[in-house]
């Protein structure tokens, strides 16, 4: 299968507000956003990328629209990487909703937190996981296992997939840190997914790209882990 890189929106207009946004619509990136959104550019200088996948949200969008410009990708929109639906938290101030019962349910146990007129965060990573995998699916069917993708979503819904690829349950979610403008880097397999990078700020990428095949013939992506830890090789995880 492919690897994806999982990339979280630039700093937005909302992040510094201590407001919780939600999916209130016209919230774009303010002038930090703006500039990581420009130097992703650069950041991802060196990784061929076969197609750029993003929730609708506008913050997203214009996080990739200068890699998007830059590069002559497609942009595929898919709903089900949206923001959380938070319901009534919409557009509420943080020191309040830390107030509220439901609060320590979201840190404590995630898994059993539905907002009020909104949705569950186990219904969030849902269809957030099943998004991803069949992306990724559909990705190396068209460009081969060797194929990198970008997915730009919420931290959130990021958070929620990286659990899901850890193998963890979701009341651990909590403990991944995904902020504004990283990136994180799941290559999934038949097997198992492999998790190369969490919270990534840094411009030193090519690792996370996979070797081309020295064969005409495919060759499948291993779903091994390296017994004893990777040797650090180029494209080998473990």
């Amino acid at each position: 299968m492919a690897t994806v890189i999982l990339l979280r929106h630039g700093r937005s207009t909302a992040n510094g507000s201590g407001v919780l946004a939600g999916r209130t619509p016209k919230v774009g990136l303010d002038d930090t956003g703006r500039a990581q959104a420009k130097a992703l550019v650069e950041r991802l200088a060196g990784v061929p990328l076969a197609e750029v996948v993003c929730s609708p949200l506008l913050r997203c969008k214009n996080t990739v629209a200068p890699l998007v410009a830059e590069r002559g990708l497609a942009r595929t929109v898919d709903p089900r990487l949206s923001e959380v639906d938070y319901g009534e938290w919409t557009g509420r101030e943080l020191k309040t909703l830390v107030k509220e019962p439901l609060w320590r349910v979201v840190q404590a146990h995630p898994s059993a937190a539905v907002f009020p007129g909104g949705e569950g965060l186990a219904g969030m990573q849902a269809r957030a996981v099943a998004a991803v995998r069949e992306h990724d699916a559909r990705i190396s069917a068209e460009h081969g296992d060797h194929a990198v993708w970008l997915l730009c979503s919420h931290g959130d819904v990021l958070k929620s997939i990286l659990a899901d690829a850890l193998g963890q349950h979701l009341d651990a979610f909590q403990r991944i840190v995904v902020d504004p403008a990283s990136i994180s880097v799941v290559r999934y397999t038949e097997v198992r997914p492999f998790v190369m990078r969490v919270n990534d700020h840094s411009s030193d990428l090519a690792g996370v790209v996979p070797p081309a095949p020295k064969r005409v013939r495919k060759k499948k992506t291993s779903s091994d882990a390296e017994v004893g830890g990777s040797t650090g090789q180029k494209g080998r995880a473990g």
